[in-house]
């Protein structure tokens, strides 16, 4: 349909390099270097008397213009031609700050173990956690727990999962450590040698400083590192992932998490790159550590270590902040059948996957 909309305020001038359109409020600039066979643009009809616009309309374009009297702002032209607007575009870019301002915390981290209750037995006996709830779901064939240093709706906790009959799993090569601080990392290794369990990296200074670590693993092979810090509200404080690309990922989390980069460190000696982000000071929050080692692209995930929970003031816009910023959506946002707990599950660049739970949901699963 060829529409033509008459504008009385429209003024011309040939030595100028636009054309100025005048609304009652606005004016804009058409560039002259618009070419008269823009699909948008008909003829200009440059009269004295009577001064028009003619453009061609498509009522299925998301932006018609001159429609109803309005006309392109100047930041629509780009080099000479028309860029239309999307509205899909300002969707995107108020999702992006809404997550910016998303209130968000690092809720627990599962993975499934062959024992349960030896299990339960070296973390509260060894690391010093503290068994916070357990409960068994006999229809589904699997049981799970909950350990941390503090309450569940202000401390980062694990969650324990044991499925009936499966007593062993592969951890894979993807998945690094967890992190705890301790006090005295010396005498946490000596209780964890009294008790039975498996040191893997004796006490040593941290390079550069006066502080030791240690690793140590559990009754599964699951590794902790041990980090020698004051007290702190969040003991249980890194989560180390293993990633084919350490800036896409940093990229990722930043955008579609609304995580911050607390710090990045290169360490070409021993060929590898590291990132911590996070919802805070790593002192006081829980943090992901991300691993790139030079030259790996890919690892092997295994089938232990499962995700992350994030808390959300809103699992649908979480989800769509991560499908725009190039993650994957494997479990549509919505209500959990029964508890009606709402979330959204997806998995990052590399494949691993997180959960973001509904803030006010999580709390009244936890009454």
């Amino acid at each position: 349909m060829l529409r033509t909309v008459t504008a009385p305020s429209l003024s011309f001038s040939s030595s100028s390099t636009c054309l100025i359109v005048s609304t009652q409020n606005k004016s804009y600039l058409i560039p002259h270097s618009l070419k008269l066979s823009s699909p948008l643009i008909g003829n200009i009809n440059k009269s004295n008397s009577n001064r028009t616009v003619t453009c061609n309309y498509n009522p299925s374009r998301r932006l018609a213009l001159f429609q109803l009297g309005a006309v392109i702002p100047q930041s629509q032209f780009l080099s000479g031609t028309l860029a239309p607007a999307r509205s899909s575009e300002v969707a995107d870019q108020n999702v992006l700050e809404w997550v910016k301002n998303d209130k968000r915390r690092m809720l627990h981290v599962v993975y499934s173990v062959g024992d349960l209750d030896k299990t339960i037995k070296f973390y509260t006996e060894c690391l010093g956690m503290k068994l916070l709830r357990k409960r068994d779901i006999p229809e589904d064939r699997y049981s799970n727990a909950f350990l941390g240093y503090g309450p569940e709706d202000t401390n980062f906790t694990v969650e324990l999962t044991y499925n009936y009959g499966v007593d062993k799993y592969d951890i894979g090569d993807g998945f690094g450590h967890f992190g705890i601080a301790v006090e005295d990392v010396s005498r946490t290794v000596d209780l964890v040698k009294a008790k039975g369990g498996k040191v893997t990296r004796e006490p040593v200074p941290v390079k550069g400083g006066s502080t030791k670590i240690a690793f140590v693993e559990d009754p599964n092979g699951y590794k902790f590192e041990l980090l020698e810090r004051g007290l702190t509200p969040e003991p249980l404080c890194q989560v180390m992932l293993r990633v084919g690309d350490l800036d896409r990922s940093i990229n990722f989390y930043k955008k579609s998490f609304g995580m911050e980069l607390l710090r990045r460190r290169d360490n070409p000696e021993y060929k590898y790159m590291v990132a911590l982000m996070g919802y805070g000071p790593e002192d006081k929050n829980a943090v992901l550590e991300l691993t790139y080692n030079y030259g790996i692209t890919e690892y092997n995930k295994g089938n232990g270590y499962t995700q992350i929970a994030i808390g959300t003031d809103d699992v649908y816009k979480s989800a769509e902040a991560v499908k725009q910023c190039g993650g994957k959506i494997i479990r549509e946002p919505g209500p959990i059948p029964v508890i009606n707990t709402k979330i959204t599950a997806c998995l990052d660049p590399d494949g691993w996957k997180s959960v973001f739970v509904d803030n006010v949901d999580f709390l009244k699963e936890l009454e």
